[in-house]
């Protein structure tokens, strides 16, 4: 009798086996052309080793960044870019201090408006020398006043996005403005554009601008500071579908809780970015899932309506010695416990 106990736990044993192998089987996305037992779970070790080395440096890639702040440049900004100059440091100091294996190369690009002519963008390319990035934005970015309220936004981002050298797997993109681009399609009040009111004088479009940023995989970050923006950031939307808007908007001039939102909104920002660039490789992957807006019901389910379905839990025994880890046989030899 207790060897036909022993028979039958054997079977059971082989049984969740091999319903193990089939998933794992067509997890990889094809199955092994080998019959043996031993020869299957060898062949999947090695493509599941494959696939943890590849994820491994994926992970490793992501941790090495490019962060480019666009700054809209112009008086009213004033207050934000002594903010921006101020936050640097801290930024960097909190995720060194999180993860030292995380390194980033910053750059700058500035935009104010055509009145300004050759002050009308400032672009500083990568680096990874902090102080070097300090010293540029606190001694050379300065706000400029112009004559109206529209921008150039999007010569300022095609600018940090076709003249920067990105080079790195992470990309990250950090714009901050107070005011819409040039053009009736981005705002509902005709005195904010009364320069350029049929759109960007070189011939720029929010489309073209926008599906070169996701060619080069760049993923792009709003610092809301007004609501003069909304209608620009909706047609982003519709072109590239869902990205993060950080409300960087205070109620007065208030320096200390803008610099406390400006750090929390940019630590936020490079570990979301690392996650995902470790996670989906291109931007179309990126991109796809930015579209999707996902509706949430608030409402508990009515369970009554719901198949209740069993099943059961089952666990190895864990290996107690160096000898049986490296045994390459134990898992296939090992019983199952409920």
């Amino acid at each position: 009798m207790n060897q036909n106990i022993r028979n039958d736990c054997s079977a059971n044993n082989m049984k969740h086996l091999e319903e193990r192998l089939k998933r794992y089987e067509d997890e990889a996305g094809q199955i092994s052309s080998t019959s043996t037992l031993i020869d299957r779970v060898s062949y999947l070790r090695k493509n599941r080793e494959n696939d943890v080395s590849k994820a491994i440096i994926n992970i490793e890639g992501s941790m090495i960044f490019d962060l480019c702040f666009v700054l809209d440049c112009t008086g009213s900004m004033s207050v934000h870019i002594e903010a921006a100059k101020e936050h640097i440091l801290k930024v960097a100091s909190y995720i060194n201090s999180n993860n030292s294996n995380i390194k980033f190369w910053f750059g700058f690009c500035g935009y104010r408006d055509h009145y300004n002519r050759r002050d009308r963008l400032q672009i500083f390319d990568f680096t990874n020398s902090l102080e070097k990035f300090k010293t540029y934005i606190t001694n050379k970015v300065t706000a400029i006043h112009n004559d109206d309220t529209a921008e150039d936004v999007l010569g300022g981002l095609n600018a940090a996005i076709t003249e920067m050298t990105w080079s790195n797997a992470t990309r990250i993109l950090i714009h901050i403005g107070d005011a819409p681009p040039h053009g009736r399609r981005f705002h509902t009040h005709s005195y904010l554009d009364n320069y350029y009111p049929d759109g960007d004088p070189n011939g720029l479009t929010a489309e073209s601008v926008l599906k070169k940023m996701q060619l080069k995989n760049i993923l792009y970050y709003f610092g809301k500071i007004n609501y003069s923006t909304d209608v620009m950031l909706n047609v982003f939307r519709e072109i590239i579908g869902e990205f993060p808007v950080f409300d960087l908007m205070t109620t007065g001039y208030n320096p200390e809780a803008l610099f406390n939102k400006f750090c929390k909104a940019t630590s936020s920002v490079i570990f979301s970015s690392i996650t995902l660039t470790a996670t989906l490789r291109n931007s179309k992957s990126i991109y796809s899932l930015q579209r999707k807006k996902l509706q949430i019901d608030p409402h508990e389910p009515d369970w009554t309506t719901h198949p209740e379905k069993t099943g059961k839990l089952l666990r190895y025994i864990p290996p107690k010695t160096l000898a049986k880890i490296k045994d390459e046989h134990y898992f296939i030899n090992s019983s199952f416990i409920e």
